[in-house]
């Protein structure tokens, strides 16, 4: 007698749609969106590394479709240009963790050339004592640029922390960028 497993009464997720913003000044910035929004921003990985880290951190299928990130594209590639101060794009909250949530929802808010502390992140959801915390869940952005985690500073007003690009180098490009004074 044959057996067969029983069916999964679970829908498969819906899939993760990419696409690439070439030649920024940061280089090809590789852009993952959702039915409901954008989902992932990175730079410096290939397509398959870009695919496996979004399978990994997501659990969905990736399906290549430019046109579906092509107004991400387009946004990313005006802000690094200095032509656009505010994102149009809708953020999918969804994918990311309720404390992470929090954090990178009070980090979305802070205005173009300004700068906040972990501290007064941590403050502001509400969580005075969570500035460590609140670096981790910086550091595990899955969306920098959109959600500017770049503007996120040291009490001591310097810069800590950055994952991407160059480091430390890369987050006083952006935060020159935008005109924001640093220490």
């Amino acid at each position: 007698m044959e057996s067969r497993a029983a069916p999964s009464n679970r829908k498969p997720l819906p899939p993760l749609f990419i696409g690439q913003a070439s030649q920024t000044p940061l280089g090809d910035l590789w852009i993952a969106v959702s039915e409901a929004g954008l989902a992932a921003v990175a730079w410096g990985r290939s397509q398959a590394e870009f695919e496996a880290w979004l399978v990994r951190r997501f659990k969905r299928p990736v399906e290549f479709n430019p046109k579906r990130t092509a107004q991400a594209a387009t946004e990313l590639r005006e802000y690094l240009a200095g032509k656009r101060r505010h994102f149009t794009l809708v953020v999918d909250w969804t994918l990311l963790r309720p404390f992470q949530q929090a954090a990178l929802r009070a980090t979305y808010e802070i205005p173009y050339g300004e700068t906040r502390t972990y501290k007064q992140i941590a403050e502001r959801i509400g969580k005075p004592k969570a500035a460590r915390a609140v670096g981790r869940a910086e550091a595990a952005n899955p969306m920098p640029l959109v959600i500017p985690c770049h503007r996120v500073i040291g009490t001591d007003g310097k810069l800590h922390g950055y994952g991407l690009g160059e480091g430390i180098k890369t987050k006083e490009w952006l935060l020159k960028l935008e005109g924001a004074l640093i220490a």
